[in-house]
């Protein structure tokens, strides 16, 4: 079993260990924020004069023990209500694992904030209290994390010390959450009986659930296997720089900077270039000054091309075998974030990867309701925090992967072109069935400019 680690061995953890990326969820007052602060407390991952300030908080509202929530309810409208308003990311570690959290809030009208904290997590933490068990709002966030292709789903029933420990209470809830993930195609989901208030389960096991055989929350986040063979997806290099010393040493280095987003390139293959179609030979990697045979997933290299060839930012070079169809006709799920409502019409700006192109929301088929997944058809438009189904039409093709193959080559943000915030996030095709949209080789130009 896990034990805390102490400030000795917190500080020995090796540069190389492993990272995690987890996010947290739950419905007001589970006690998430309380589950985060137990968890970075008895890890011992927070610093002294960080507790002595949370001690000296809670004498101040008349509280006699220290009230871990208040390491991560940061600001004030969340101290003074006691609920968690917008993502807090926490970063800690352990002798076995590095970790980034995503503390999210549960209210219905922060969902946008969940879908921004899981965006990049590789496992969902669920809170549910063991006294109301599944409830609306945990339905609504297994949804959120399947949507997102979350791989690990950790349901923490919180409050069993309310329950008086009760394992069939537990195993009630657990039963019926797991099912519901599993039938939104949660690849895995782990039950864990927690009291964050109390610390059972959380870093250590509880001495009042014997019954209860599996891991505490931290030995779990500390040993699920996150690691994923690069090999295993196709390659796709999104180029963000070109680089061309053109010095007396360099006359005719041409290199493309960028980050690898998903398999393995490697000097000798068989490239396209996309959207354009051109192909070459990557002629050499380089990787901080010196030259490797290979690259993968996520490290951040130069590629070098045999042919001279027309590339720029935005492009993306892929394996020959295994080139994705540039698309301009998008059909996407997106997650609403801006209080301005997404209409059909709007004029947008559509960024996927290191591209950015002009785009045109050209229908709302559906808006998706959570609870149970029903869609409701034809919404006149996408408020703050809805989730639907859009089609968009872009200027340019785009090499967009469906986002159930490729979490980073399948998504993407609309901004709005006159003062460049974000407006909603979309992942290609359906990401709960994993269909890509359809094709069109059409270019149409629109009165004022805007190419479609």
């Amino acid at each position: 079993m896990s034990t805390p680690a102490s400030a000795e061995e917190r500080d020995a953890v090796p540069a190389e260990t492993e990272l995690l990326r987890f996010a947290t969820a739950g419905s007001v007052d589970d006690g998430k924020s309380t589950l985060v602060g137990r968890l970075l407390h008895d890890s011992k991952s927070v610093l002294a004069d960080q507790l002595e300030a949370v001690e000296s908080a809670s004498r101040n509202r008349g509280q006699e023990a220290p009230d871990l929530a208040l390491l991560t309810d940061g600001l004030r409208a969340e101290r003074e209500q006691g609920i968690t308003i917008d993502v807090a990311y926490r970063y800690f570690a352990t002798p076995r694992r590095r970790f980034v959290l995503a503390d999210t809030p549960g209210h219905v009208q922060y969902t946008r904030n969940m879908v921004t904290g899981a965006s990049t997590a590789e496992l969902a933490v669920v809170l549910v209290d063991a006294r109301n068990g599944v409830v609306e709002q945990t339905r609504r966030h297994a949804a959120v994390a399947a949507l997102l292709r979350v791989p690990h789903v950790v349901l923490a029933v919180n409050k069993m010390d309310l329950v008086d420990y009760a394992e069939p209470v537990f195993a009630s809830i657990a039963e019926e959450f797991t099912a519901y993930a599993a039938s939104l195609g949660v690849p895995e989901t782990t039950a864990v009986p927690i009291s964050a208030l109390e610390g059972d389960n959380v870093v250590v096991p509880s001495a009042h659930m014997d019954w209860y055989g599996g891991p505490t929350v931290l030995e779990h986040l500390e040993t699920v296997r996150v690691d994923r063979d690069p090999s295993d997806d196709p390659a796709r290099f999104p180029v963000q720089y070109v680089i061309r010393p053109q010095t007396a040493e360099h006359p005719d280095y041409r290199g493309y900077a960028g980050q690898v987003a998903s398999g393995v390139l490697r000097t000798g293959q068989r490239v396209a270039v996309l959207p354009s179609g051109r192909t070459s030979t990557v002629a050499g990697i380089d990787v901080l000054g010196r030259e490797v045979d290979e690259a993968w997933a996520p490290q951040s290299v130069t590629v070098r091309l045999e042919d001279e060839l027309d590339v720029s930012r935005g492009d993306m070079i892929v394996p020959v075998e295994a080139a994705v169809s540039a698309v301009q006709d998008v059909e996407a799920t997106v997650c609403h974030l801006h209080d301005e409502p997404l209409r059909p019409g709007d004029r947008v700006l559509l960024k996927h990867t290191t591209r950015t192109v002009k785009a045109l929301v050209k229908q709302i088929p559906s808006r998706l309701t959570l609870d149970d997944l029903s869609p409701h058809p034809e919404p006149e438009a996408l408020e703050a925090n809805d989730i639907g189904r859009v089609v968009l039409r872009t200027s340019e093709p785009l090499p967009l992967d469906p986002y159930a193959d490729s979490r980073r080559t399948g998504s993407f943000l609309l901004i709005d072109p006159a003062d460049g915030t974000t407006r909603t996030a979309g992942m290609a095709g359906d990401p709960f069935a994993g269909a890509a949209g359809d094709t069109s080789p059409s270019v149409q130009r629109d009165d004022d400019g805007w190419d479609f």
